[in-house]
């Protein structure tokens, strides 16, 4: 039996709406929720004419690829989470492009991303922006504004409407704010006025079809993105006069995939379904058609999906699913030819029932079959990209005995590869090998794709990369057989420290290639800085007590360790010379009294904070949905009591922050602090003592821009100290000073963007820091290195401190809006990612001021800094990267995988331009080499 793919049947409704409401999760609909704030459509699922089901969405779970997923009926790529901020035209076949080409007139209103992903579509379109989070109620009326003049006319067959709202409330207030009743209260309205518009336009021909739907659900933070179950569930309902009303008690709605819609509105509009769609019809919605109809739109769908199977896998025929569609096939022949011959018994019926069942098999395995083999990957560039990363990887750890030395040097040796004949000879084959591939590959590829400049470009990057290594190892083996003048012989050995460092980092990269580990990274964070700082109270009693009876000793050992340090060790603490050995003092005299306890019991304090913030956020997937400090903290009853925490925090803030600015960022920065404070009381999140309500909502536009005026004022002081010092080369107090200021703006900004119940982070981060500084990192006198370790894990630790975690539900968008009044791409993307890596940020600046601050190391300090804080961020992120790749087939790699590798490749920018500032500091060490 052969389909005559090219005749379609004829559509099944004469009009269709569908109402996309953006973050509409199914409890919202189906749940506690629905009966109190949507009693309208609860009434039409409970006994109206209608279909209810659960939708679950792939990740991820951001609206561009639902908008496709929806309309394609296809799986599409986690890469369209940084496409979705700039949606390009979607280029593949889809229900939208079938709908115009038949001649059927398309009205949309809503998210502009809609006519970003299909320009030129829609007769008659208004978008408005879906990422200005901070407006809940204009970017809906301006939806509802067309209705009624829609609704008088006759001159369009599909009507689109997509409602951001409800999405808006929960990225800045969460699910269970009382904004969210009100909002669905007015999509209950909306419904039923297109309801009862539908109903009055009908004709005796075709019924009419009102299909309400999510693109995503909301996690319990009211952010999407991730797989957690209120993430990708999401009600889809069928409203039509063709359904039989409902009858009998309530059952719980069916689960369908998302990527059914395209399939089964392809059906009902009479168009073909999409070519690349691994969605199955969704019989109900057919189910009142005959049954001669019912097995031809099933046949259609099993054709469509055999097809797609056909051109995706070489042994299609072994396919379960295409063995099955074949054995239904067959029997479809069978009971047509019964059928024509005119027999109407009750075999035909049964006959009939057994086929359709038979076809709903093989599309629910072809289905599944080509969820999974969809993903087709671009080896070659992945290999490339992959190649590029592992020899810079290499050549910094071939390149830190010189990077450590006490001229802190790395220099990559390129300009003699450049002219050496291995270079040419290896740039020659690896373009023929480019060459090769091309020519030859079947999919499209996108290193292929790039221009000739370009790839040769690469090419010649990865020869002279490579051509480095061969010539840094071969200056190894030259150095190891020169004799050394005055060899040292070091008699320290590896401490605890140094111990605990290597296996901590081993160990965490190791934890990478495992999806548990990587859904539950923060434990690996929590357990490496709680160990470091048990390790650390060990040190701190080791010489405040078992090295008293010893000092003569332990000063001689001090004297000597830290020789053998500025030749081996990093090089940054110089060796005391014969006329200031006097004058040095043991670190165990440098502690004395009070000091001396409050040093003992340091860890212990930074051990409890880090415990209370553990509290404060749940993350992660295992326990993220546990109540945690913070959710009792946002939750409408206890708006005092953070108002209060709010308002001690920045106190605290400022008086951590202040010790080391001038007068006039003092003032700036109290001023700042006070901003912030009435930001969040005008938009409603905290309270002043004299307000007894807080009805006068507002955006809080002006408040934030008079924030931002000090954060800009008080960075802007600290950049005229550093550009001074760093022209004049005037003393480093000047410098120390001028990056502190930088600092201490970079606090106001993360004040402003932080969550008040999130104020409490900061405030320990600054404690912390202000503890080590004084009472742990200063008297045991740790190299460059070790510090900067130490400033990389809690930094770490304080990225998930936040609330973040390796899903992209945990992103706060709302931050990215804080003082704008319309969407601006670059203010938005820097708020929001500045936001997100607040934690590992404040930490490498505060790294920086400590390192340059510290005048008892020599100027190779800061250099050394800069290199181990690239290298401990180059290391996870290169071998992460080949795990994938390995692991590019694993179940997970979506809702796992692939969240992590987009959050490891921000922060490795992030990570390069902190770097750049280093290196930018370190211009005074960079004089002195010269000289």
């Amino acid at each position: 039996m052969v389909s005559n793919w090219t005749k379609i049947p004829p559509p099944l409704f004469k009009k269709v709406v569908v109402v996309l409401i953006d973050a509409l999760r199914d409890d919202f609909v189906f749940g506690s929720k629905g009966e109190q704030f949507m009693p309208y459509t609860k009434q039409v699922i409970e006994k109206g004419t209608s279909y209810s089901f659960i939708a679950e969405a792939k990740p991820p779970t951001v609206t561009m690829p639902r908008i496709k997923a929806l309309m394609t009926g296809s799986i599409p790529g986690f890469i369209d989470v940084i496409v979705n901020l700039n949606s390009p035209a979607l280029l593949d076949d889809n229900l939208i492009w079938q709908a115009k080409t038949a001649g059927k007139r398309i009205i949309f209103y809503g998210d502009d991303t809609w006519v970003k992903l299909f320009p030129k579509h829609f007769v008659e379109y208004d978008g408005t922006t879906s990422f200005f989070v901070s407006d809940f109620t204009e970017v809906d009326d301006n939806v509802t504004r067309h209705l009624d003049r829609v609704f008088k006319r006759e001159d369009w067959d599909l009507l689109i409407l997509h409602y951001l709202g409800l999405d808006h409330i929960g990225h800045v207030t969460g699910p269970n704010s009382p904004l969210v009743g009100a909002k669905l209260r007015e999509m209950d309205n909306i419904l039923k006025k297109i309801h009862i518009s539908l109903l009055s336009k009908e004709e005796a021909s075709l019924p009419n079809l009102l299909v309400v739907c999510g693109d995503h659900g909301m996690s319990e933070t009211g952010s999407h993105g991730g797989s957690s179950a209120g993430e990708v569930h999401t009600p889809l309902l069928f409203i039509s006069s063709a359904f039989e009303k409902r009858s009998g008690p309530l059952t719980q709605p069916e689960r369908v995939q998302q990527t059914d819609l395209a399939s089964t509105l392809a059906v009902g509009l009479g168009l073909p379904i999409s070519r690349n769609s691994v969605g199955n019809l969704i019989l109900p919605v057919v189910g009142g058609r005959t049954m001669r109809e019912q097995l031809r739109f099933v046949h259609l769908n099993g054709f469509q999906l055999s097809r797609l199977l056909q051109e995706n896998t070489p042994a299609y025929e072994k396919d379960p699913g295409y063995e099955h569609f074949k054995i239904a096939e067959k029997s479809h022949a069978n009971w047509i030819k019964l059928y024509l011959e005119g027999n109407n018994s009750e075999i035909l019926l049964n006959l009939g029932k057994k086929v359709l069942k038979q076809y709903l098999e093989a599309l629910k395995t072809l289905s599944s079959s080509l969820s999974r083999q969809v993903a087709q990957y671009d080896m070659y560039s992945m290999m490339v990209g992959t190649v590029i990363i592992m020899e810079v990887l290499l050549l910094l750890f071939l390149s830190i005995p010189k990077a450590l030395s006490s001229r802190a040097e790395f220099e990559v040796p390129l300009s003699l590869p450049l002219f050496s004949l291995l270079f040419y000879l290896v740039c020659l084959m690896l373009c023929a090998v480019h060459v090769i591939v091309c020519t030859s590959a079947e999919s499209l590829c996108y290193f292929c794709s790039m221009s000739w400049f370009t790839a040769v470009g690469v090419m010649m990057l990865i020869s002279a990369l490579m051509c480095g290594i061969l010539s840094a190892i071969a200056k190894i083996f030259e150095n190891s057989r020169l004799p050394v003048k005055n060899p040292v012989v070091s008699s320290s050995g590896w401490s605890e420290i140094d111990v605990l460092i290597l296996a901590g980092t081993v160990g965490h990269v190791l934890s990478l290639g495992a999806s548990s580990f990587v859904e539950e990274e923060h434990q690996t964070w929590y357990f490496l800085i709680n160990t470091l700082c048990l390790v650390l109270c060990q040190d701190l009693c080791r010489n405040n007590f078992l090295l008293k009876e010893y000092d003569p000793q332990h000063s001689t050992n001090v004297k000597q360790n830290f020789g053998e340090a500025s030749e081996y060790k990093n090089m940054d603490i110089p060796a005391a010379d014969n006329s200031k050995l006097g004058k040095t003092i043991s670190s165990a005299e440098f502690i004395r009294g009070s000091d001396k306890w409050i040093s003992l019991a340091s860890p212990w304090i930074i051990l409890i904070c880090c415990r209370l913030l553990r509290s404060l956020n749940q993350t992660g997937v295992q326990w993220a949905h546990r109540p945690d400090f913070g959710h009792w903290l946002t939750s409408s009853e206890h708006k005092s009591e953070l108002s209060f925490l709010a308002a001690v925090s920045l106190l605290m803030i400022f008086f951590l922050v202040q010790r080391r600015c001038s007068l006039v960022s003092k003032i700036a920065m109290a001023l700042g602090l006070l901003g912030v404070y009435s930001y969040r009381a005008a938009i409603g999140n905290v309270i002043f003592p004299w307000q007894h309500d807080s009805k006068d909502i507002s955006k809080g536009i002006t408040e934030a821009r008079f924030v931002y005026v000090f954060v800009l004022g008080i960075v802007f002081t600290g950049t005229k100290d550093l550009l001074k010092s760093q022209v004049i080369s005037s003393d480093s107090s000047v410098k120390s000073t001028g990056l502190w200021e930088v600092y201490s703006g970079l606090v106001l900004l993360a004040a402003l963007l932080f969550r008040p119940h999130n104020l409490p982070v900061l405030v320990f981060c600054l404690l912390i820091q202000t503890m080590m500084t004084k009472y742990i990192w200063r008297p045991l006198k740790f190299d460059a290195a070790q510090i900067t370790i130490m400033h990389y894990w809690f930094g770490q630790a304080f990225f998930y401190f936040q609330g973040n975690s390796n899903g992209i539900a945990t992103v706060d968008v709302s931050a990215g809006f804080v003082g704008l009044e319309s969407y601006v791409e670059i203010p938005a993307i820097f708020f929001t990612a500045f936001a997100t890596y607040a934690g590992p940020v404040l930490w490498a600046i505060h790294l920086l001021c400590y390192l340059s601050s510290e005048v008892s190391r020599n100027s190779a300090a800061v250099g050394h800094g800069c290199f181990c804080y690239a290298l401990m961020r180059s290391l996870p992120v290169a071998v992460y990267i080949v795990l994938v790749t390995g692991l590019r087939y694993h179940l997970f790699i979506w809702s796992v995988f692939s969240p992590k590798l987009l959050y490891e490749g921000v922060h490795v920018f992030i990570t390069a331009t902190i770097c750049l500032f280093f290196t930018a500091m370190d211009h005074n060490h960079s004089h002195k080499v010269q000289d």
